[in-house]
């Protein structure tokens, strides 16, 4: 016997029928009104309520608040309305999106799932429309059942289901919905897929929509065995790197090398994917010259949000924000406390501090420093031994009195002698602190 479309969507939600709350993304329209009704008809179920996200870009979207307060009211479903203003740009569709999700990332809380009514058709949308912009397996997976957002759980339990369903559901319980003008706009890519493309292919192949949604579904699986495969390779490469002070993304490119050329991606889209938008396949080729540049060469490969370095045998992600920072000298009053230098961290010294005045400086070249046991040695010549990455020097808060460098931070020996009882240290502003 077939099972029926509730206990369908109770058992696509069974692994998180613990948390705390359930919301449910509600525009109003067909699939969201269905899996609304459903729910607020089931037992048993954490506690239920909606969101309705108003973008006001058309004037009939102004009585959509209305219609589903009127609609949550009938099936005793808590609403919150939330108006977002969308940004302009290139994609009037994506932008849209992203005020929405915006919007979505307020409301839940630790461990709630945000319910979303996306379905078997427009899972082959996706993937018909990735498809065409060149997307590769991550992008092919189109829409995934689960996928985290914010503190919980974004999930997608009627992706196995089909419009045609929906529909008939909402027929039988004579269920009213908003239909949305502008899904009948045929400037957007999406709607041209939904009322040109599919229906021809569903013409010739009647099975086209739900052959199209189990693709997705098998690379989906493909996507996330590469997932596998790429912790395994990280492994060896996410070593801890000789600065862990920096607080910087680092690996160890000598793994990295022992790769292929198509593991050596792979490893890097999934390292990458928490740090900026990726690259397509057109943009790689940084990637390669960065890798293959000569030992003392300091190549970077540009990203979207920053950029990778490579200093030696070890690469670096740096935020686009780690330049942004003020290299104007700082004087330090009151030693006892630590410094705050701005958007460059915090500056301690431990131990008794050096008489008066002390100034904080960044890098201009020439500096000398005292070296215990060496004499005056020349700053640049110091911090070659050391291997300091050539793109934290002019970040390195410099220890002065009056003109004379007493010490530079982090770097064992390159401040007082042990005699003189103090030691310099400082904590970089992070990407934890608002870099990424």
């Amino acid at each position: 016997m077939k099972p029926t479309l509730s206990a369908k969507l109770l058992h696509a939600l069974a692994p998180w029928r613990n948390a705390p709350a359930w919301h449910i993304a509600f525009s109003g329209g067909l699939d969201s009104t269905v899996l609304l009704h459903l729910l607020a008809n089931a037992e048993a179920l954490p506690p239920l309520s909606a969101v309705h996200v108003h973008h006001g870009l058309q004037a009939a979207a102004d009585t959509w608040p209305s219609h589903c307060q009127s609609i949550c009211d009938r099936l005793g479903v808590p609403l919150r309305v939330m108006r977002v203003q969308v940004q302009p740009g290139a994609s009037l569709e994506r932008a849209a999106r992203d005020a929405r999700y915006r919007a979505f990332t307020q409301v839940i809380g630790a461990g709630e799932v945000l319910l979303t009514g996306q379905h078997r058709d427009d899972q082959a949308e996706t993937l018909l429309f990735r498809l065409l912009r060149g997307a590769g397996v991550r992008g092919a997976a189109a829409m995934p059942v689960h996928r985290p957002l914010a503190g919980g759980h974004l999930v997608r339990p009627l992706l196995d289901v089909s419009r045609a369903e929906l529909v008939a559901y909402a027929d039988e319980h004579q269920l009213k919905w908003i239909e949305d003008p502008s899904n009948a706009d045929m400037q957007f890519s999406r709607n041209y897929l939904r009322h040109r493309v599919i229906p021809t292919l569903t013409e010739r192949w009647p099975q086209a929509v739900s052959s199209l949604a189990r693709t997705a579904e098998h690379l989906g699986e493909a996507h996330a065995l590469l997932g596998e495969l790429a912790c395994m390779d990280l492994q060896a490469a996410d070593q801890p790197s000789r600065f862990p002070w920096l607080g910087l993304p680092s690996l160890d490119l000598g793994p990295l090398r022992e790769l292929s050329d198509a593991r050596q991606r792979n490893l890097l889209r999934h390292w990458l994917a928490q740090l900026t938008r990726l690259p397509d396949s057109d943009h790689w080729a940084g990637w390669y010259s960065l890798r293959d540049a000569k030992g003392d060469a300091q190549p970077l490969w540009r990203l979207a949000d920053g950029a990778l370095h490579r200093c030696g045998e070890r690469i670096w992600w740096l935020p686009r924000a780690w330049s942004e920072f003020s290299h104007a000298s700082v004087s330090w009053l009151d030693t006892q406390n630590p410094l705050e230098l701005p958007g460059n961290g915090v500056l301690t010294i431990i131990g008794k501090a050096p008489e008066g005045p002390l100034a904080v400086r960044y890098r201009q070249g020439g500096e000398m420093l005292e070296v215990p046991g060496r004499g005056r040695r020349d700053l640049k010549r110091l911090l070659n031994e050391r291997g300091v990455p050539g793109f934290v020097r002019g970040r390195l808060p410099l220890l002065y009195q009056g003109e004379q460098l007493l010490g530079v931070p982090n770097l064992t020996g390159l401040w007082a002698a042990p005699s003189e009882g103090w030691q310099l240290h400082w904590m970089p502003q992070s990407c934890d602190q608002g870099l990424s």
